[in-house]
């Protein structure tokens, strides 16, 4: 794969924690669902990263694992569309882990934001070991193996992204030298024929003396054109692009998710370690139960008593479920003390269940046959294998390890 055919490849993996909650299906999955038919995808159960942090804890992974994929699949997620796998049957994930770590300085791993939250967050967990430490590494690894120029995340993993890229960087520039790479990277121009070559050489020039980003994204765009250039050639002249050496790992970008703020039933974040959640394909009884308990403004004690929406948890659920007439009527009642906490939660309960019926038949034939999930996440880690197979070839012939 080329670098210019990774843009149109995307990888994101979530820890098997079993059944999901509307948190990660309005924060994750329905993300998913608009980018399976946009790019490539490639969804995976990153269980080995649940061993990061919960290395004593295993005993329920595989489970956890197949109840959440049922999740996926109901929520609609198609193996169809998207490539689904488990990272652990995919091994390549570990070796490229272990590459990677022989260049990756100690230093980028500690200041990577995450490392000191997680330690002060989990304070009750032992996560002095390296695979805590290694983590963001190994990330990189899932990212990398792949080629994955995009991966949707919110906010606050821009920088394992950007980790990511510093990896990449790095192996590029001490593996991509390869001998003679100039005059390769010269007779690979050449093959593009006289305009193409004048064109690449002047948008390169106007790059790399004068900095300018426009010419380099132009430059990029017309080797994505060219039909008879080989893959190695065309790799190359990426990376004489800027200078540099044959472009071995391709770095990705991070694609911002807007983040869907999905209070809990108690106003908090929605978490299972707060047990606040309302799972995916929850029986719609329970549903009912858990929405007519949730907490409200605390202003309104009494059905009398004016509240305000922007202190409700309840209205930010109105504001992901219901349409504009539904909000305005929720929050003119609050404001005026019109309608009681109980009947703003009647059209949310209607609008949850409502969603949940879909899932829930969805589930039904991955429920009633387990073996057909087994199926499809077999199939997936095949495919995905043979994609990283590739890129670690190729790692491997980089370093001078190959073996051939």
């Amino acid at each position: 794969m080329s670098s210019n055919e990774s843009s149109s490849r995307v990888l994101s993996g979530m820890r098997p924690t079993g059944r999901l909650h509307l948190g990660q299906y309005h924060g994750v999955i329905k993300n998913w669902l608009q980018l399976q038919h946009e790019y490539e995808c490639f969804f995976f159960v990153a269980d080995w990263h649940a061993l990061t942090t919960s290395y004593e804890d295993t005993g329920n992974i595989e489970q956890h694992a197949l109840d959440m994929v049922v999740d996926w699949l109901a929520a609609g997620v198609n193996p169809g569309a998207a490539t689904l796998f488990i990272q652990s049957k995919v091994p390549e994930h570990a070796e490229l882990h272990l590459l990677l770590s022989m260049i990756t300085p100690v230093s980028w791993l500690e200041r990577v934001p995450s490392y000191k939250d997680q330690q002060q967050k989990l304070n009750d967990r032992d996560l002095a070991t390296y695979g805590f430490l290694g983590y963001p590494l190994l990330q990189a690894a899932d990212i990398l193996i792949y080629r994955a120029g995009n991966v949707p995340v919110g906010a606050d993993q821009v920088a394992h992204v950007e980790l990511t890229r510093e990896v990449a960087r790095r192996f590029n520039h001490v593996y991509g030298r390869e001998p003679g790479f100039e005059e390769l990277a010269e007779s690979a121009v050449t093959k593009m024929g006289k305009k193409a070559a004048r064109l690449y050489r002047d948008l390169r020039r106007k790059y790399l003396e004068q900095g300018d980003g426009e010419a380099l994204d132009r430059a990029r765009a017309l080797l994505g054109e060219q039909q008879n250039l080989s893959i190695g050639d065309r790799e190359r002249l990426f990376g004489y692009l800027e200078g540099g050496g044959r472009i071995i790992l391709a770095e990705p970008k991070a694609l911002l998710t807007r983040e869907a703020k999905v209070p809990g039933l108690d106003g908090e974040k929605m978490s299972k370690s707060y047990n606040n959640t309302i799972t995916l394909r929850e029986d719609p009884d329970s549903v009912s139960d858990k929405i007519r308990t949730m907490k409200t403004d605390p202003a309104r004690v009494r059905r009398n008593d004016p509240g305000d929406p922007a202190n409700c948890p309840v209205f930010s659920l109105h504001e992901i479920y219901s349409d504009e007439n539904t909000r305005t009527w929720a929050s003119n009642g609050c404001v005026s003390a019109g309608i009681g906490c109980l009947d703003c939660k009647k059209p949310l309960i209607e609008a949850i269940n409502a969603e949940q019926a879909v899932m829930r038949e969805r589930a039904q034939q991955f429920e009633q046959d387990p073996d057909l999930v087994h199926s499809i996440l077999l199939e997936g880690s095949e495919k995905a294998r043979d994609e990283a197979r590739e890129t670690l070839e190729d790692v491997r012939s980089a370093i001078g390890i190959s073996y051939r």
